[in-house]
């Protein structure tokens, strides 16, 4: 990561797959870590510890550990997010969802990507936005369902859904709990992921 942004991308043409092989890596890292969660939350192991988070210094944190895949790829990042927004939730695993949708936005939009974070109704409500295609019909029809199929041609495993809806639904505050829906409503016109944390 550190040479492909030190380089030149017009001078250097092997970056593009270097950039995706750096994609994939961490794909396949945080299948892994997502893995690894799911089983300790179902053992009753995983350490559940939310506490109160400055939601800018989150996002940014997260974004910069994408840049050199994001510079090579031409893609530009908005932030949309009051600085003294702060809320309470566990700081590991809203990274890891953030950070999950952040690299599908990534794959999927063309050149844009906007996070966006505000308080809805009681809820944090935390917004991947890119200017893609958008999510497919199917899947926006089948929700949760969506979670359950296998695609081995595309290798989609639905785990990064699974995983997000899960520690989503951990997040319990006076009788509700957190969730997460996938639209084709963003201000940049293309999907849309969102996280809501009560």
């Amino acid at each position: 990561e550190k040479t492909l942004l030190q380089v030149n991308p017009a001078l250097f043409p092997a970056g593009v797959d270097m950039a995706h092989m750096i994609y994939e890596t961490k794909r396949i890292n945080n299948n892994l870590i997502q893995l690894l969660t799911l089983y300790k939350t179902g053992h009753d192991l995983y350490p559940f510890d939310p506490q109160s988070q400055a939601v800018a210094d989150m996002l940014r944190l997260i974004s910069e550990q994408n840049l050199s895949l994001m510079a090579s790829r031409n893609i530009g990042i908005e932030f949309v997010v009051d600085e003294d927004l702060y809320w309470e939730f566990d700081e590991d695993l809203v990274s890891g969802v953030i950070g999950n949708a952040l690299n599908n936005a990534i794959h999927y939009t063309k050149n844009r990507i906007r996070l966006v974070a505000h308080e809805a109704d009681g809820f944090l409500e935390l917004r991947i936005e890119d200017n893609g295609k958008g999510y497919p019909q199917m899947m926006l029809d089948a929700g949760v369902d969506a979670m359950r199929g296998v695609d081995f041609i595309g290798g989609s495993t639905g785990l990064g859904l699974h995983f997000s809806a899960v520690a989503a639904k951990m997040h319990r505050n006076r009788g509700r709990a957190g969730e997460i829906r996938l639209e084709n409503s963003g201000s940049l016109g293309g999907g849309c992921f969102i996280l809501r944390l009560p």
